[in-house]
């Protein structure tokens, strides 16, 4: 059998992968002031497990160099988190397996709203029987210099919902990806607001609620509270919305999108809707298991209870989750396909693999092509394999990384079970295919 260069490259990541997590045990982390610069000394750090509930599992204070370390039998073998508590507040960093050194960023807090800022507004409508179940999302950009956490204890981020809503949850997910929920402040007059250290880059808050939907129809008051110039409505296409200044912006995962913009001086606009609509495939997965990271007030996870938020994802967001998915499927059965595979090593051992001659790189070269006609012909969506290709040139590091924010957003309840079984479908299919390729 001729030898594949993706095979290569699947052996690899598999024995690498099984050294790093064989002997990390150990992890030495830097708490840095990302404000000052300067290390951050006597700072409370906590190493918490994510499986099983996310549990803290040890705690140290980092030393005057801001330095700390963890020894568990947990680091290495599965993806943790470190939480450093910060003058009350928490900030995170993944701990993905394999990684023996960690460095968590914390900075100086300001309670200045105008810190941040709220370039993208998106609301999704979903009727669902005699109620309507709304779904916000806003992207929270802080581009602060230097760079400062916004933040006030008594709720730094505020909002408004329309008359009659019932609020049914709040989650923020900060530059790392994760969502966890928060806790409502209520300040009268459908205002509310949380307590969140939003941290320099791009965070998302959502909001879930339901409004009275008689007879399949109703008037709602929106009103932007944050200094958005432009909003994307979405509803399902068997419903009708109307209002000023309203424009088709297309369709998206079989979604009507429309964009308002809103005009100067406005301080809330009205929209309306009617028809009905089969509930989202998510809603069989609303009772799943979902996780957060609890912690203290104020930090990055405050926790609540409610229903689990369904966003629409972004354009590009399918297809990354898809490819992630494929990564996970390689790691997890890889090592079984490959075991039944007989591999020739040409004369030379892996030094020739590593420099074969002229004439072995052409027979590689043509090993590749093939190998990659009939993982294109096995799939539908050749764009998901010619990223595959891409993930394939990253290093290690990277794909652990990914693998890591993936078991986030499983273990936070925001992938479908349905939306994953098909994935690992597709990918066990394109595995095969490296595989024999």
């Amino acid at each position: 059998m001729k030898f594949s260069v993706r095979r290569l490259w699947v052996i690899g990541v598999l024995c690498a992968s099984a050294c790093g997590s064989a002997q990390a045990a150990t992890v030495q982390g830097k708490v840095t002031n990302a404000t000052t610069g300067k290390p951050a000394a006597s700072v409370e750090v906590i190493l918490i497990q994510l499986q099983g509930g996310m549990q803290p599992v040890a705690n140290t204070r980092s030393d005057s160099q801001g330095l700390f370390t963890f020894d568990n039998p947990g680091i290495g073998a599965q993806p943790m988190l470190v939480r450093a508590v910060y003058k009350g507040v928490n900030f995170h960093q993944p701990l993905p397996p394999g990684k023996d050194s960690v460095e968590v960023n914390v900075y100086d807090l300001s309670g200045d709203a105008r810190t941040v800022t709220v370039p993208s507004h998106l609301i999704i409508f979903q009727p669902n029987g005699a109620s309507l179940t709304v779904a916000e999302q806003l992207l929270v950009r802080n581009e602060t210099k230097p760079p400062v956490a916004f933040f006030r204890a008594d709720g730094n981020f505020q909002f408004s919902l329309p008359e009659k809503a019932q609020l049914r949850q709040i989650a923020t997910a900060g530059p790392a990806g994760m969502p966890v929920t928060q806790t409502a402040i209520e300040k009268g007059g459908n205002k509310y607001a949380f307590a969140y250290a939003f941290r320099p880059g791009d965070s998302e808050v959502r909001l879930a609620y339901e409004l009275p939907y008689a007879g399949d129809t109703a008037t709602i008051k929106l009103t932007p509270s944050h200094g958005e110039q432009r909003m994307i409505l979405v509803v399902p296409p068997s419903v009708t919305l109307s209002g000023d200044q309203l424009t088709s912006a297309g369709q998206e995962q079989g979604m009507n999108l429309f964009e308002h913009t809103i005009a100067a001086g406005a301080t809330s606009f009205t929209v309306k809707l009617s028809g009905t609509a089969p509930p989202p495939q998510e809603a069989s997965n609303a009772g799943g298991d979902s996780q957060s990271v609890n912690g203290r007030q104020g930090g990055e996870d405050n926790s609540g209870g409610g229903v689990p938020i369904q966003v629409v994802p972004g354009r590009l967001d399918s297809l990354k989750w898809w490819v992630v998915g494929i990564l996970v499927i390689a790691f997890a059965g890889g090592g079984y396909l490959l075991s039944r595979k007989v591999v020739v090593v040409p004369a030379g051992g892996v030094a020739a693999l590593a420099n074969p001659a002229p004439s072995e790189k052409k027979k590689i070269a043509a090993d590749g092509r093939a190998g990659t006609a009939r993982a294109e012909a096995a799939v539908e969506q050749p764009p998901s394999m010619a990223s595959l290709d891409q993930q394939a040139a990253m290093s290690l590091d990277g794909l652990k990384d990914l693998l890591f924010k993936l078991e986030l957003r499983r273990q936070a309840g925001t992938m479908s079970e349905a939306e994953y079984a098909a994935e690992r479908a597709r990918a066990e299919r394109i595995l095969r295919d490296l595989v024999r390729g």
